[in-house]
């Protein structure tokens, strides 16, 4: 069964500066994202994998080509329409931790909830539901992103990202900032929210969460450079660990 496009990109063009100290991040670069897929995007620093996320969720706009998103060219959307569409189509965590400190957890996600819809104890209902699927207990929810581990503060923030039901979760370097048991703990997560069916696109450099991906695409110098396809995720499976290493050293990783 072909797969179904959540969002298309063509003829991608970014860059920075400009005259003499111009730097093309992109250019004419094409990409489908699909419904249900867990993409990761890797490749080395300077390749432009997060420029691409970003323009990919509409919170940077590309200087050349289109952004089919659900239908919808978001490169055609003034600032105003596209952080409604931000707000209802996409979820975002990042290797920061963007919770408000002087709220608790819960005051957390039903602050982003209530962004899109004014079901406060719906939006309280879900909360609790995606509190117990990350594992952070109800005597946590009252506890403020200082009182707690990186790794809950982390899993809390993708309990937030994800309170609208966003079509596409976006997160760039996740667990660049948490030790190997958090990390551990937060990609479990998103292991889960994909077999549940949420389609994400995770920016990153570490192995261990790229191979929770099961389409991996490697950019080099701005370009699409080769992709994998992992299948479906399962612990501790050599052969998956074995396919990804070899693809990376293809890609000159």
């Amino acid at each position: 069964m072909d797969k179904q496009t959540v969002i298309s990109a063509k003829h991608l063009k970014k860059a920075f500066g400009k005259g003499e100290s111009i730097q093309v991040i992109y250019s004419d670069l094409n990409i489908d994202i699909y419904k249900g897929d867990f993409t990761v995007i890797m490749g080395s620093s300077g390749a432009g994998k997060s420029t691409l996320m970003y323009s990919l969720s509409g919170m940077d706009k590309p200087d050349g080509g289109e952004i089919h998103f659900d239908g919808t060219d978001i490169t055609k959307l003034n600032n105003d329409r596209l952080a409604v569409f931000r707000r209802k189509q996409c979820g975002f965590v990042f290797q920061q931790i963007y919770l408000i400190d002087k709220m608790n957890l819960m005051d957390n996600v039903i602050t982003a909830g209530v962004l899109t819809s004014k079901d406060r104890e719906g939006i309280k209902t879900r909360a609790k539901e995606l509190f117990s699927l990350v594992n952070i207990p109800e005597k946590t929810w009252r506890k403020t992103s200082s009182q707690i581990s990186g790794g809950e503060a982390q899993r809390a923030g993708i309990v937030r990202a994800v309170i609208n039901s966003p079509n596409v979760l976006f997160a760039d370097e996740p667990t660049g900032a948490l030790n190997s048991a958090n990390s551990r703990a937060v990609l479990d997560v998103f292991t889960s929210l994909h077999q549940k069916g949420q389609s994400i696109v995770m920016v990153t450099h570490d192995k261990k969460s790229a191979l929770r991906g099961n389409r991996i695409i490697y950019m080099k110098d701005g370009k699409i450079f080769g992709e994998c396809d992992l299948g479906k995720f399962e612990q501790d499976n050599t052969e998956r660990t074995e396919k990804l290493d070899i693809f990376m050293k293809e890609m000159g990783w």
